[in-house]
């Protein structure tokens, strides 16, 4: 039995130092756990870069559509008097540059305390040091409800079907990702939109985190902004009438 023994140890080194090896070459330097972070961080940059492409390629599509459709205009009076009829639509479905008074909300994570060395609040979880998606959802249902002509979050104009999704610490919209601080700029009467912020209370909710951990909420008022027209996509894939 301790001949066979002896006889074994030196085959498992042997099948071991080949595993090594193997894995050695395979991995050329590289880690070959390579968490799935990582994984999905270098998809989001290379699908963000896309997207930058197809929307540069979007924009060029919709200057050739807007010649094209001022030169008909003036060729065939149908055309124009389409269009006129058409300006009002644009309006109310945020297709058009909109200016006017209003307000910016930015909402920020919170600081790790270096004199800390970086340590968490006391009593703090690390989920409640970070904006999260209900966070920003409550800011423009609030800017809504407060009378808002138009909102644009980040650097895209929003309108009533605009997804505000989170996935970790980072929104998407419309294919694009940011990263905090989020800022939601709205064109209306500063003071009801003010107003409708302080009553709205799932923003009440996070300045509670604000005062006790740290987050950023930062609410100004502009006498004047601008925002783009929407361009993202007006195709209603689904809806769900809500009973009274």
């Amino acid at each position: 039995m301790r001949r066979g023994w002896r006889c074994l140890v030196p085959l498992v080194a042997v099948i071991a130092g080949m595993l090594f090896v193997a894995s050695a070459a395979t991995a050329r330097g590289t880690d070959l756990r390579a968490g799935r972070s990582d994984r999905l961080a270098d998809l989001i940059v290379r699908e963000n870069a896309q997207v930058g492409r197809l929307a540069a390629r979007a924009e060029r599509l919709r200057g050739d559509v807007l010649a094209a459709t001022e030169r008909e205009a003036g060729r065939d009076g149908r055309v124009d008097r389409a269009r006129r009829r058409l300006a009002p639509l644009e309006s109310l479905a945020g297709l058009d540059r909109l200016s006017g008074p209003g307000v910016t909300v930015a909402l920020d994570d919170a600081p790790r305390r270096p004199d800390a060395g970086g340590a968490l609040p006391r009593g703090a979880a690390p989920d409640d040091l970070v904006v999260h998606q209900q966070d920003v959802q409550a800011v423009v249902n609030a800017l809504w409800t407060g009378g808002a002509r138009g909102l644009q979050l980040m650097d895209q104009r929003v309108i009533a079907t605009s997804a505000v999704r989170c996935v970790g610490n980072t929104l998407i919209l419309q294919g694009v990702v940011y990263s905090p601080a989020y800022v939601v700029t709205a064109v209306g009467d500063p003071a009801r939109l003010r107003g409708a912020l302080a009553a709205e209370p799932g923003v009440q909710i996070y300045r509670q985190y604000v005062d006790a951990y740290g987050l950023r909420l930062d609410v100004r008022t502009h006498r004047s902004l601008t925002l783009p027209p929407f361009e993202g996509t007006l195709a209603l894939r689904s809806a769900r009438a809500v009973s009274g």
